[in-house]
């Protein structure tokens, strides 16, 4: 088994492929506002761990207190993203990352480990049951059925922000909040946009582009969150026939 990762740094960061799309020589928008995001981050003690390899095969994670999510909690690791994808699931890869990250907790004496998930496993957040399977616990939960999963070292959790659990905003209109944690953002607004315009759909992008920003959200967040007549819907991507069943409702 290759187990040849690297580490995202400053000076690599130009160079090195993002896992999530993987594409040909053209520049993709949607990965170039994420390597620009990535490269503030860094600098927060945010880590983007790769295999070596042209593959979708990462774990990316960061200090809660400076982690894009409206969770709070002290002394913890938040975890986005933990995705091995195609030929190489099965080979022990997410056991890897996943170790490193417990492995790199432990020795800079964090409280833990959390991440988002929810009672129905949604298709863009990592893979919950394969987290339980390494003792994550569901610690905090909101009434429409996402959880806070948790690793505790020392007895003490995080939880949801308080505003975090409101899922209501004043727009009825559909209303997207954003960030660019996830290179698939760009592409998917594109998709909206295009669709709202041609069937006269109000819709409002908000783009989340600060930690205070991120911390005060009215919904559970890891990079997306969808709002149609006031209420909170996903924090799943849409594809059109998605969209399409939130604005039938």
């Amino acid at each position: 088994m290759n187990t040849d990762f690297v580490n995202l740094t400053a000076e690599n960061l130009v160079n090195e492929h993002l896992c999530c799309i993987i594409r040909s020589k053209k520049p993709h928008p949607g990965i170039e506002a994420k390597r620009q995001w990535l490269s503030e981050r860094l600098k927060e003690g945010h880590v983007f761990r790769k295999l070596n390899e042209k593959a979708t095969v990462f774990i990316e994670y960061a200090p809660l207190e400076t982690a894009w999510v409206p969770i709070v909690g002290e002394n913890y690791y938040y975890v986005y993203c933990l995705w091995v994808s195609g030929i190489y699931k099965g080979k022990g890869y997410g056991k890897s990352l996943m170790e490193y990250c417990l492995a790199d907790a432990k020795e800079k004496g964090k409280s833990g480990i959390c991440m988002l998930g929810a009672k129905k496993q949604k298709s863009w957040l990592s893979d919950q049951s394969f987290a339980k399977k390494f003792g994550f616990e569901v610690v905090d939960t909101t009434d429409n059925g996402y959880e806070l999963l948790a690793l505790s070292f020392d007895g003490t959790t995080p939880k949801f922000a308080q505003n975090a659990k409101s899922q209501e905003i004043e727009s009825k209109e559909l209303t997207i909040y954003y960030d660019m944690q996830c290179p698939y953002v760009y592409q998917n607004i594109e998709m909206i946009k295009q669709y709202c315009e041609m069937n006269d759909v109000p819709v409002s992008f908000i783009q989340v582009d600060t930690l205070q920003k991120a911390k005060e959200l009215p919904c559970v967040f890891n990079n997306w969150g969808v709002f149609y007549k006031g209420n909170f819907e996903t924090v799943n991507l849409l594809d059109v026939a998605y969209l399409m069943r939130i604005l039938k409702k």
